[in-house]
């Protein structure tokens, strides 16, 4: 249904963006919160009113951390949908600094779950999680398949009922979130619905080394920039194209009576993955017309040698399933990247 007012926190980042777009071109209000402080954003919102002008859009420049403004916010805009994509999206940064990172993911959230519960209740919520909250996998079996590593145990992928164990500040304070959406649909009837989401990627995504790795490599072959690679270039991860992902949000939307409280791997799935040099630089040489060098580290701490999310739940009970190959999505990028260059 259109004509629906549409809050999306984090709404001038890589997914907040897009989103926005999306819900303006299906005729929606929107209004976007965000403390403009990731690179990008402000160009992000100016794209934004360029293609929608004013009428239907609105900015509140402000934090999640602040629930003052939070609350006021979500209180005047009454929305009927809620997409809360704000946070710290860093591991490495959330090791810096934990505080900071458990204020914006677990307290952000927390805040706007009772701006929700006090001037919204009856909003859809969907809560924007990660795969990080299934840990290191340690114990997990992995085999190598020629130029990848691959699950000895699990062909789909990682399911949602597999364990909980928070790995890094960033895991712990997504992992809160999570939970708490989880519980406020249990406690206070809120319809939130939890999407624990794998390495997302497209067009208006400003990567870098440590976040939104597929364009922090398509952008630096575009301009000329090193690449590093971490370990033997064979960890393999399922990766989700932007359009997909707002299918899958559209859909969640479309049948949250059936869904709150729920809790979805959104992902490639193992249909749509990459090894991340093995496969991936073949892919860029052959885009760019050329080889890429790249300089080479020792593994990181915490470096998975496979994550791919088991999504036939979501598949299920959203009717939705990826249309776009990883092939396709990473030249739609590389073609957005090489016709935006002044951005980066």
């Amino acid at each position: 249904m259109s004509g629906q007012h549409v809050f999306i926190t984090g709404g001038a980042g890589f997914i907040g963006v897009n989103a926005a777009d999306h819900f303006l071109r299906r005729g929606d209000r929107v209004t976007v919160y965000d403390n403009l402080s990731r690179r990008g954003g402000r160009a992000n919102l100016d794209w934004l009113h360029a293609g929608h002008g004013g009428e239907r859009l609105s900015v509140i420049e402000a934090d999640i951390r602040d629930d003052a403004r939070l609350t006021a916010g979500v209180a005047a805009a009454a929305p009927d949908v809620v997409l809360h994509l704000a946070g710290q999206v860093a591991v490495t940064q959330s090791v810096v600094d934990p505080r900071e990172d458990f204020e914006s993911n677990a307290l952000g959230t927390f805040n706007l779950l009772e701006a929700v519960r006090h001037g919204a209740p009856g909003a859809a919520v969907l809560y924007a999680s990660t795969n990080k909250v299934y840990g290191g996998m340690e114990h997990v079996g992995i085999v190598r398949a020629g130029d990848r590593y691959a699950y000895a145990d699990y062909p789909h992928g990682i399911p949602e009922s597999f364990p909980l164990d928070f790995h890094s500040p960033y895991g712990c304070s997504k992992g809160a979130g999570d939970q708490y959406m989880r519980d406020y649909a249990r406690i206070y009837g809120l319809r939130t619905l939890v999407l624990r989401q794998s390495c997302i990627y497209g067009r208006r995504q400003f990567g870098v080394e440590d976040q939104g790795w597929v364009a922090h490599f398509v952008i630096a072959t575009v301009m000329g920039r090193p690449i590093a690679i971490y370990g033997d270039g064979m960890q393999v991860r399922d990766v989700l194209y932007i359009d997909d992902l707002l299918a899958a949000y559209q859909a969640g939307i479309d049948r949250m009576d059936d869904l709150r409280g729920e809790v979805l791997n959104l992902g490639g799935g193992p249909d749509n993955t990459l090894s991340v040099w093995g496969e991936f630089g073949p892919l860029l040489e052959a885009l760019a017309g050329r080889p890429i060098a790249v300089q080479h580290g020792p593994w990181r701490p915490g470096d998975q040698r496979v994550f791919v999310a088991d999504i036939r739940r979501a598949e299920q009970l959203l009717g939705w399933r990826p249309q776009i190959s990883p092939a396709e999505g990473v030249r739609r990028l590389y073609e957005w990247v090489a016709a935006n260059q002044e951005l980066f």
